[in-house]
């Protein structure tokens, strides 16, 4: 089964924690702190992997997560980084945000990757907090939550022609004839569940032609795809990324001209841009009667649209070489089709927000702090130990949110979160 669109919940690696430790050696009487730091978590990747063409592998696991790092030792060992975790997508995987909608990345060249999910920083040992008047801290750092997020992943395929047209029109009986390619094919509407691929030869027209673009055969739209109506709608994003588009219609049909307008009206309703794109106007079933007295109407018309026209009959081969050739002087030089259909990939990068900043904002019952420095250090804090909690609450107010919270009129007893913290004010302190 064609799978071309998933959700993932991918989730970094913790990093580890920082040790609280102390000299022990026999001949170094009140040896000092010798905690190691934690070692960082693991990150998620997402990678280009050329072999692959859909995201089947992702069909029944949805959940990944890195391998977080280790906790530090004594005599100041750091703990081991923790590995980084790299997810297979095939070109042309668009990367999105399951909840803000945002673009994170879209992939299109080989090998090429994105990151989706950092991994936590490691928590710094006792070592690192020792100073000319506090020479025994046992304060250490928690190591910093990796970062977690719902992806939703998006296939557009990279074919070099894109077939298009209603139900029953015959493009599955088309690709069959024009490639390798078995699709299922049959005498009534929907037969094409899910896009097909197969390979042009463009050899049979020239022999020195070495060119073998990829042909899509995309399930039958209909009117209403482009808001969800009918199978189409789901696979309309995979003609975006075609060089050339054939557009197949069914010349037995009672309304050629309606036929032709819906799938042009879906196309536009889509992206404007696809009306824009190389296209090949494909008159079908040419071995049926009413075909053949429709014809010279159906051409003239496209002739004034500006585009070119070829009659078939996919069934028994009639034409086939001249759409070949068509096909042949359409499509670009060897050189061109090695490349992908668009210009390589795009990754979003979005600047980080200043570490050092924080705001301050009210609740319904309470306030909230946010800001990337001060979530750091109350996840990193460890409450249990009474210094670390001292320390906290000094560089809060180091910081200024002691007084950022008292301007925004906190009170005692009232809830202050910080990240996954809350902590109720006091009129001096933390508690």
């Amino acid at each position: 089964m064609f799978l071309d669109r998933v959700t993932l919940f991918v989730r970094a690696g913790d990093g580890g924690a920082g040790a609280a430790t102390f000299r022990r050696e026999a001949h170094v009487p009140r040896g000092g702190p010798d905690g190691g730091d934690g070692g960082r978590g693991g990150s998620v990747y997402l990678r280009v992997d050329v072999g692959e063409t859909t995201l089947g592998e992702y069909r029944f696991r949805h959940h990944f997560r890195a391998v977080p790092g280790g906790a530090g030792g004594r005599a100041q060992r750091h703990g081991r980084a923790g590995a980084d975790l790299e997810l297979r997508v095939p070109p042309g995987t668009a990367v999105l945000d399951e909840l803000s909608g945002e673009l994170l990345a879209d992939l299109l060249a080989r090998g090429q990757r994105v990151l989706v999910a950092r991994g936590g920083r490691g928590g710094l040992g006792n070592v690192h907090f020792a100073t000319a008047t506090h020479r025994a801290p046992r304060h250490a750092q928690k190591g910093e939550a990796g970062e977690e997020r719902r992806l939703r992943l998006e296939l557009r395929l990279l074919a070099d022609v894109g077939l298009v047209g209603l139900p029953n029109a015959g493009k599955s009986t088309l690709l069959a004839a024009l490639t390798a390619a078995r699709p299922k094919i049959a005498d009534y509407p929907f037969t094409t569940l899910e896009p097909n691929l197969g390979v042009l030869d463009l050899s049979v027209v020239d022999e020195e032609d070495v060119r073998r673009p990829t042909i899509a055969d995309v399930p039958g739209l209909i009117e209403g795809a482009s808001a969800g109506a009918g199978l189409g709608h789901a696979f309309l994003r995979h003609v975006e990324r075609t060089r050339l588009l054939l557009h197949v219609v069914d010349l037995s049909s009672a309304d050629v001209e309606r036929d032709f307008g819906t799938i042009r009206e879906e196309l536009r309703l889509h992206d404007p841009a696809l009306l824009n794109k190389p296209t090949l106007v494909v008159a079908n079933k040419l071995d049926l009667p009413a075909a053949a007295e429709r014809l010279a109407a159906f051409r003239a018309a496209r002739r004034h649209d500006g585009l070119q026209l070829v009659a078939v009959s996919a069934l028994i081969g009639e034409g086939l070489p001249d759409l070949l050739a068509a096909l042949a002087r359409a499509l670009p030089d060897a050189a061109a089709l090695a490349e992908a259909p668009e210009p390589a990939g795009v990754v979003v990068h979005r600047p980080q927000p200043r570490t050092a900043g924080f705001v301050v904002e009210r609740e319904r019952d309470g306030f909230r702090v946010r800001g990337r420095r001060v979530e750091r250090l109350a996840a990193q804090t460890d409450f249990a130990n009474e210094e670390s909690a001292d320390r906290f609450q000094h560089d809060l107010a180091r910081l200024g949110v002691d007084e950022a919270l008292r301007q925004a009129g906190v009170a005692a007893g009232d809830s202050v979160r910080i990240g996954n913290l809350e902590l109720a004010w006091e009129d001096e302190a933390w508690a």
